[in-house]
């Protein structure tokens, strides 16, 4: 299963240099709720919701989304190997609720700090282009 990042599913949307191979799309995929409340922030941040809204519905659709239950919450509040930024504490509090319920989980993200962290905590990180 993939954990899919904001960071990559922004570069599909915002049809970015660099961007997810189109295999990833064939893959399950998961992320935290966060993902549809960043990648809105952002679309309607650019002014894009009128070109762009229904792409990132479509996108959401194909995303299982975790809630940020408790147990994922109180994750978020324990260190991390690196500091992280709080949305990406809840990202990988997500990954790390996923794994710790025997799920095999690879991060997709172009988030260079969050890569760096995940990879410290022993989280597959699939090879983005």
């Amino acid at each position: 299963m993939i954990y899919l990042d904001t960071s990559a599913a922004l570069a599909q949307l915002l049809a970015e240099d660099r961007h997810p191979p189109e295999s990833l799309w064939a893959q399950p995929l998961v992320s935290s709720r966060l993902l549809e409340y960043e990648a809105w922030n952002r679309i309607h941040a650019r002014r894009l919701g009128g070109t762009h809204g229904e792409a990132l519905r479509l996108l959401l659709g194909r995303v299982a989304l975790l809630e940020l239950a408790p147990p994922v919450l109180a994750r978020a509040l324990e260190p991390f190997p690196l500091p992280v930024r709080t949305l990406d504490a809840l990202h990988l509090a997500s990954i790390d609720f996923l794994r710790g319920r025997g799920q095999h989980v690879e991060l997709a993200s172009y988030d260079d700090r969050l890569v760096s962290v995940a990879r410290r905590m022993a989280i597959p990180v699939l090879e983005l282009p």
